[in-house]
């Protein structure tokens, strides 16, 4: 690997790498260190090492294994909040969606167009239509284009000839408009390793146990490796909370309540085949509580999503199937043919960190971000959405900055792209030419592209090498071998459900969850990460009782019967 002190390091981040970043963290003072590897910690890891700080990232479990992989998968600016007048918000969040979408991430960001269907011909069509439009002039005032179409007006022939499968009766005509959609793992994943490629010492499947204190100042923290059972000391100037909704617990740890409590909503989605209904396009629909999506991806939809508040287990919240009937029912007062349990092919729930206000309803509480200075040496940065990530992770580390001795340069990130991200266009126009080169069929260049950018590459080396890797894995046909092992060697992926869960998304795409595609899967990451036979079964016993877990929890009639079926699955453990 090389030196720390060069340009620009390795994109990978396999076990070797790992070990370098324990190593660093145990052996160095770092300027900045920051706890939890969600999307806000992940970004505040890139924000920290591109302004020359030295960084560290610790994650208790897998990147991006909390809220930051189950969400809407919407880049947005937030068409709600235009009702509740939170203007600065909405624009914020749209000016992040044109820089995803054209900067920073374009192999992963794409646009996405929705239909927002009116039930009354006039006062609806002039009161959604303005919010609309102040929808578009907003996400113009970032200084560059959209990167979007702005909305358009339809007529009730119109919206039929679009969405056929809508019931007649259940609208008047309609709106479109665009936002966009990503992977949200696989962007926190390639996040994470931008964030290494510049210096960041990053490492998964270490919790923090506590933190280090010099009286009332926090300089460091105490870190357990779950894979190795190793404890040791982290030593930072600075340490940045960011662990969504476990933040409270955090705090707790250094005896500090902190100056704004945290609250746990759960929202849950389902997927459906594409071909359970026709449409060229994605719904808005307005609930009794909220707003209910319904977004096309690949070859599914996904319905979400729900808005109730969640007191139990934060690392494995599970869907009830009351919560699964609800998002149907809504659903299916728009749909000509309704959709029934049968269609659903896979469900996963989500826990937005709200930051808790005077309402006890978690629809109304704040998606606004706060940072704070609890005590001397620990930010902590709390609240927010997804789209608005890059925003929080400059919040935070501006006010670590504030409190280093010296000049620290502001941040950079809104000109640093992710890896994969340059020359993705000119990749995309050749795509043809790339097929036939290595003699791999034109739609799965795509899908690479589409999600590796121009690291696609390095997989088709290994298809090369390994002509058997491009073959696809059994009940989930839209991933091949070769993004397993480039999981394992590349991506940072330990165990067998973070190939399965997050590198790819056949535990919630696939019919069976996955449990096909498991044996085969962990037999190319045995491959890579050494595992013994008894390792490999480990693993594929352990995927397979979560799977079992959650089909099971989202039978039961309420959270905490929910809850308590989802448990009985046991939790990674490392075989040592």
């Amino acid at each position: 690997m090389a030196n720390r002190n060069t340009v620009s390091r390795s994109t990978k981040l396999g076990l070797e790498e790992r070990s370098a970043a324990i190593e660093a963290l145990k052996t160095k003072e770092l300027d900045v260190l920051v706890v939890g590897g969600g999307i806000v910690g992940a970004g505040s890891a890139l924000d920290s090492v591109t302004r020359g700080l030295s960084t560290g990232i610790l994650e208790a479990r897998d990147w991006s294994s909390g809220t930051s992989s189950r969400s809407s998968k919407l880049v947005h600016g937030g068409i709600r909040y235009l009702e509740q007048l939170d203007f600065r918000l909405v624009r914020e969040a749209l000016i992040e969606r044109g820089l995803l979408l054209q900067r920073i991430a374009p192999h992963l960001v794409k646009p996405v167009k929705f239909l927002y269907p009116l039930n009354r011909p006039v006062f609806e069509r002039l009161y959604i239509g303005a919010g609309m439009l102040l929808y578009d002039l907003f996400s113009y005032t970032g200084g560059r284009s959209p990167g979007v179409p702005h909305h358009r007006h339809l007529t009730k022939r119109q919206v039929q000839k679009s969405i056929p499968s809508l019931r007649n009766n259940a609208f008047v005509g309609g709106l479109t408009y665009y936002d966009a959609q990503v992977d949200d793992a696989r962007y926190v994943a390639s996040l994470v390793r931008t964030a290494s490629s510049y210096g960041a010492h990053a490492a998964s499947r270490v919790r923090v146990e506590g933190f280090l204190k010099v009286g009332q100042r926090v300089v460091g923290v105490k870190a357990h490796d779950l894979e190795t059972g190793e404890r040791f000391e982290v030593r930072a100037r600075q340490v940045v909370n960011a662990t969504g909704v476990w933040t409270d617990d955090t705090q707790a740890m250094v005896g500090e309540r902190g100056q704004f409590k945290v609250r746990a909503s759960k929202g849950i989605h389902l997927l459906v085949p594409r071909d359970r209904f026709q449409s060229t396009m994605g719904l808005l629909l307005r609930t009794e509580k909220s707003v209910l999506f319904v977004i096309p991806w690949g070859r599914h939809w996904i319905i979400g999503t729900t808005d109730t508040d969640w007191n139990l287990d934060k690392a494995h919240p599970a869907a009830t199937a009351a919560d699964i009937d609800y998002l149907l029912e809504h659903v299916n007062k728009v749909l000509a043919v309704p959709l029934t349990r049968d269609d659903v092919e896979g469900v996963y729930a989500g826990l937005r960190p709200l930051l808790a206000g005077e309402s006890d309803q978690t629809s109304k509480l704040s998606r606004e971000h706060l940072v704070a200075h609890s005590v001397p040496g620990l930010v902590v940065i709390a609240g927010g959405k997804w789209t608005t990530y890059r925003v929080m992770a400059k919040d935070a580390i501006d006010a670590a900055a504030d409190a280093l001795d010296g000049r620290v340069p502001n941040s950079i990130t809104e000109n640093i792209a992710l890896i994969g991200a340059e020359g993705y266009q000119a990749a995309w126009n050749k795509r043809g030419k790339i097929a036939r080169a290595f003699g791999v069929h034109k739609v799965r260049i795509e899908h690479l592209l589409n999600r590796y950018g121009v690291l696609t590459d390095e997989l088709l080396d290994l298809i090369r090498e390994r002509p058997e890797l491009n073959d696809a894995l059994p009940g989930a046909d839209d991933y091949i071998g070769a993004e397993v092992v480039y999981a394992a060697s590349h991506e940072g992926a330990l165990h067998l459900e973070d190939a399965l869960a997050r590198r790819t998304r056949i535990s919630i795409e696939a019919w069976d969850r996955g449990v096909s595609a498991a044996p085969v899967a962990a037999r190319l990451m045995a491959g890579v990460l050494g595992w013994d036979e008894e390792r490999t079964q480990h693993e594929i016993a352990t995927y397979l009782k979560r799977v079992a877990a959650e089909r099971a929890s989202q039978e039961q009639p309420d959270d905490e019967s929910a809850d308590r079926i989802r448990l009985e699955a046991p939790d990674i453990v490392a075989v040592r």
